[in-house]
């Protein structure tokens, strides 16, 4: 499939199979991996970067040892590069009927990964077996910027602390309530224990970790910080190891650690996490991302 690109009064054309094999060499760090994964040979994809060099007028890659390293204008044109070569499979794919063919980059927070995409991503190969689904772990923060970018077709993150861009579409999945949470139950008030015990903070700079820190505001409390993650699990048996107590979103699996400590649920729909499911408006209109936010929403 070829590319138009203007230079000097003249179109040149840019096959995107050569931008596949550069995106996959920086990708995968090696021009024999690369060429495994496109199935040719190392010296073809050797000459597909340096006629892309030829075409540009710049250095694409260079040799670190038995690795391959992009230089500075490869980094520049990457982005732009991994959304031709996604476009250009997608045209392929938009000729099947059902709409139910081809990769689907799917980002998602760590909750996310382990407590719900396991049974999503078995609904989905058993309704789209056409369908190869890419994940993507990060934060919400990252992942955001991933799908605003086109590296990413969709993401499930927490809901963004601001209005979302008119190319960008959401789609509400779940309420997490904030709880407290400390080794076993004590008589005393969740404020007092706040002010008195270790503090194993969620990260505040997480977008779902300023709930937390809301309440703290609100309660007039400064607690003792004896750590900061962004790590509901790490944090959930820290506190059942009796390090401290914290303050924490119910995520899809806190069930399976719930008997491992006493929890409280904080009253207010001001401190509940929301799950969102986030894509480009135009991808959020094709049939794969509908079957995955109605996989997403049972």
């Amino acid at each position: 499939m070829l590319y138009g690109l203007a230079c000097s009064n003249e179109t040149k054309y840019m096959d995107l199979a050569f931008l596949e094999s550069l995106v996959n060499v920086v990708e995968s760090g090696s021009i024999a991996e690369a060429a495994r994964m496109q199935q040719l040979t190392g010296a073809a994809v050797r000459q597909r970067v340096a006629a892309l060099e030829r075409e540009l007028g710049v250095t694409l890659l260079t040799r670190a040892g038995h690795t391959c390293v992009p230089t500075q204008p490869c980094l520049s044109l990457l982005q732009r590069a991994r959304s031709l070569v996604h476009d250009g499979k997608l045209l392929r794919e938009d000729l099947d009927a059902t709409g139910l063919a081809g990769p689907l980059r799917i980002g998602a927070i760590s909750t996310v990964l382990t407590g719900l995409m396991p049974r999503v991503l078995h609904a989905l190969a058993e309704q789209a077996p056409r369908v190869t689904p890419l994940l993507k772990p990060g934060g919400s923060a990252a992942l955001y910027e991933a799908v605003l970018s086109g590296e990413l077709d969709a993401a499930v993150i927490v809901a963004p602390p601001f209005a979302l861009p008119k190319s960008m579409a959401t789609a509400f999945l779940r309420r997490e309530p904030l709880l407290f949470i400390t080794k076993q139950a004590t008589g005393r008030t969740i404020k007092d224990q706040l002010s008195g015990e270790r503090y194993i903070r969620y990260d505040a700079a997480a977008w779902g970790g300023r709930f937390a820190q809301q309440y703290l505001l609100a309660q007039g409390v400064q607690p003792q910080l004896f750590c900061n993650l962004d790590a509901l699990e790490a944090i959930t048996l820290m506190v059942a190891a009796g390090v401290g107590v914290s303050l924490i979103p119910q995520w899809i699996g806190f069930e399976e650690l719930r008997a491992r400590v006493h929890s409280k649920v904080i009253a207010g729909k001001q401190y509940q996490r929301e799950l969102v499911l986030i894509a480009r408006r135009h991808v959020a209109q094709t049939e794969r991302m509908r079957l995955l936010l109605s996989l997403l929403s049972k």
